[in-house]
């Protein structure tokens, strides 16, 4: 459901960016609340996939192999959109995002569901009462506590986002997920969510592709 909802926002967003939709269409209203629930929901996934993997006993191996894949990834996303465009390359996105959750979340494995969702309502109330006023340097608008934030295509700092990630670990710590009837879903789905990081690589520049062909032979 959460790589639907990317796909089909990314869609939106592409297809403002080859102007077939008014400018503007996805940074505001309903389509920008959509954009917060799929970044949301995808965050608070990794957060419950870290507890599941290693709630019962950390293995290194398979956590650093995870680390390393995802932040690959980011600085993949990063270059890609600088040489698409360096005015507003992605700096500190989602990848980036779940990449540094992963490391602070290593740190608080131990705590009980009640300790992580307290640390996810801590970095809430930090959003709310003092937002972008501690810092004032662009080199630390990723943490969400600098005003001064430089402009991107995509952009998740730590505090708010932080949030839906603790709380996916507190919610797997809290309940025992494994314990759960398997959902009887068809392979295509399956095979795709566990390739999720695939999927996301993949489909922007399959959109932008199609589209790009769509405006040519039309």
């Amino acid at each position: 459901a959460a790589l639907a909802g990317m796909v089909v926002f990314h869609l939106a967003r592409d297809l403002e960016i080859f102007g077939l939709v008014p400018q503007g269409l996805t940074l505001t209203g309903g389509w920008a609340l959509f954009a917060r629930m799929v970044a949301g929901s995808f965050l608070f996934l990794s957060g419950v996939s870290l507890v599941l993997a290693h709630g019962a006993g950390l293995r290194w191996g398979a956590w650093r192999r995870r680390v390393l894949m995802i932040g690959g990834a980011a600085a993949l996303v990063s270059l890609a959109t600088y040489a698409f465009d360096p005015r507003h390359f992605v700096y500190f996105g989602i990848l980036h995002s779940i990449a540094v959750a992963s490391l602070i979340g290593l740190a608080l494995l131990r705590l009980p569901a009640w300790g992580m969702a307290l640390m996810g309502a801590a970095v809430l109330v930090l959003h709310l009462t003092m937002g972008r006023a501690v810092f004032d340097s662009v080199w630390l608008a990723w943490t969400g506590l600098s005003r001064t934030v430089r402009p991107s295509l995509d952009f998740l700092p730590l505090v708010p986002w932080l949030t839906p990630f603790l709380f996916g670990m507190a919610l797997a710590r809290a309940v025992d997920l494994r314990a759960l009837p398997a959902l009887p879903l068809p392979m295509a789905l399956t095979w795709i969510s566990r390739h999720s990081l695939s999927v996301y690589l993949v489909h922007q520049p399959v959109l932008l592709g199609v589209i790009w062909l769509a405006t040519r032979l039309g």
